[in-house]
C-alpha cells in the first residue's frame, strides 16, 4: 500500500504544476540560450537595397546599423542601390544581429492548462528585462528603425509564450 502511495505522489512531481515559479524558472532556462535578434534568419552581406515595395522600410533599418556603426554604405546612383557591407564592429553581430536575451522578471497571468496537440499546454503572459544588450541597440536610431527592440529595451515589456508538458515539467515547445 506505502508504494502505491510513494508511486502517485510522484507522478504530481511539482515541475509539473502550473505555477508562476516554474513558469519563471522555465522561460529564464529557454531565454539563456535563446537571443533576440533583429533578423532572426539573419541577412545575407553585402545586402542590397533596391526601389520597389519594401524599399522604404529595409534602407531604414539598414541606415539605423549603418549610423550605430555596424555597417557601411556604398550608394550606386546609376543602379540606384544602396550596398551595405558589414564592418568590423558589424562582423561580431552578423549575420542576424542580435541583441541581448530576455530574463523574465514576473508572470502576469496564464490561461487554465489544457490539453492541446497531444500536450497540456497553457499560455503565459510575463514581463521580462533585456540582458547583455551590446550599445548599438540601445540607439535612438536603431529603436526607432525596429520597434521590436524599442519595445523590448522599455521600461516594462510584456510577451506571452505557449508552454507544454506531458509530465515531465514544463517546456516551451519548439
Amino acid at each position: 500500500m506505502a508504494g502505491i502511495v510513494l508511486l502517485l505522489g510522484s507522478g504530481c512531481s511539482n515541475e509539473n504544476k502550473p505555477t508562476s515559479e516554474n513558469f519563471t524558472r522555465v522561460l529564464n532556462a529557454y531565454y539563456q540560450d535563446h537571443n533576440d535578434c533583429l533578423f532572426p534568419h539573419g541577412h545575407k552581406f553585402p545586402y542590397e537595397v533596391a526601389p520597389g515595395n519594401d524599399a522604404k522600410e529595409d534602407k531604414k533599418e539598414m541606415d539605423s546599423l549603418t549610423d550605430a556603426g555596424m555597417l557601411t554604405r556604398l550608394e550606386d546612383r546609376d543602379m540606384h542601390v544602396d550596398r551595405y557591407s558589414l564592418n568590423a564592429s558589424g562582423n561580431r553581430f552578423a549575420p542576424r544581429f542580435c541583441y541581448g536575451h530576455r530574463e523574465v522578471t514576473g508572470i502576469e497571468s496564464f490561461t487554465p492548462p489544457a490539453p492541446q496537440n497531444g500536450f497540456t499546454e497553457t499560455t503565459v503572459t510575463y514581463q521580462y528585462t533585456m540582458m547583455d544588450v551590446p550599445m548599438w541597440a540601445n540607439t535612438d536610431g536603431v529603436k526607432a528603425a525596429f520597434p521590436l527592440v524599442a519595445k523590448s529595451l522599455g521600461a516594462t515589456p510584456t510577451d506571452q509564450a505557449t508552454l507544454a508538458t506531458v509530465g515531465a515539467g514544463w517546456q516551451v515547445p519548439q
